[in-house]
């Protein structure tokens, strides 16, 4: 199977689950795309180009890591582009994260996506299907060439330094998050 045909599976995975409407109509807008450029998982379609990105969340989930994106200069979960050997867009999610965090051991928090995110960046449209990765006990974190920072913050820290595309996916994750 195809990253293309796997993300076009996990997109419409997506629909069974109850989603806010603005997130049903993300997630039609990620199929049409799809559906429209057989190129638009990678970087190279210039109408844009569905992401992969996974907040990563401490062992006793209580605080988030964040990155200060080089590029962009806000505090984002890690993520990015798909690569050719990324099988799936989980895949994509957990070595993106793997890559940004330094941390290894991640593990996805499971049920899938926890949210989608269109925005636009400096390549293009960014359609971002977000994860969640739990980091191991004793993790610790190491800085890439992508980052200028990267630091953990509690919950109620994230509204403060961060955008609302954080904050919901933040919001989305703590109501996934086990009891």
């Amino acid at each position: 199977m195809s990253l293309h045909d796997d993300a076009v599976l996990v997109l419409q995975g997506y629909e069974g689950r109850k989603v806010p409407e603005d997130q049903a109509e993300l997630r039609q807008a990620y199929l049409d795309h799809l559906q429209t450029y057989q190129d638009g998982m990678w970087k190279a379609c210039s109408a844009g180009h569905i992401t992969a990105s996974a907040l990563v969340i401490d062992p006793e989930h209580e605080r988030v890591l964040l990155t200060l994106h080089g590029k962009i200069r806000k505090w984002l979960q890690m993520g990015g582009h798909c690569e050719p050997g990324d099988a799936t867009l989980a895949d994509a999610a957990l070595r993106e994260a793997t890559e940004e965090s330094g941390i290894s051991g991640l593990t996805l928090l499971g049920g899938g996506p926890v949210r989608l995110d269109r925005h636009l960046t400096p390549c293009a449209w960014h359609l971002d299907v977000q994860y969640a990765a739990l980091a191991p006990a004793g993790a610790v974190e190491a800085i890439s060439d992508e980052s200028l920072d990267l630091r953990w913050f509690g919950y109620d820290e994230v509204a403060d330094i961060a955008d609302e595309s954080v904050v919901r996916l933040v919001k989305a994750t703590l109501e996934r998050l086990p009891v």
